[in-house]
């Protein structure tokens, strides 16, 4: 059965999404921490970090830097926080966070957006790529 990350990078369920290359699809994470929470997903489904081939690992961590990198241009932030948890979908994914704080990287605070400001953070994020 599909991970509900292929079902949005199939496209099956809507995302605000930011990008995509070959091997990674990146979409703003619908229950985020900080305004700008971006997900980086490897298309191809693994479900543990570190059983993916070392190639797209390396790969994985090249392509969340490049991201990373885009978010801060985008989001007024002290720096952005990179967290691989992993337990909650059982498909590879790194949370990358917009920080102020070190509470905005805990997974129990939670800011509510509108649509239009996912769209305009995804589009914000992209526009820095």
């Amino acid at each position: 059965m599909s991970s509900i990350f292929t079902k949005i990078i199939n496209g099956e369920i809507p995302s605000y999404k930011i990008t995509e290359n070959d091997d990674f699809f990146v979409f703003l994470d619908i229950n985020p921490n900080a305004k700008g929470h971006t997900l980086v997903v490897p298309k191809k489904e693994v479900n543990k970090l570190f059983d993916l081939e070392e190639d797209l690992y390396n790969a994985l961590m090249s392509y969340a830097r490049k991201i990373a990198i885009a978010i801060e241009k985008a989001v007024p932030c002290k720096r952005v926080g990179m967290a691989v948890i992993g337990l909650e979908v059982p498909h590879v994914h790194v949370h990358l966070i917009p920080l102020q704080a070190m509470e905005d990287i805990q997974f129990n605070k939670k800011v509510k957006l509108e649509s239009d400001e996912f769209v305009a953070i995804a589009k914000a994020i992209s526009s820095n790529l």
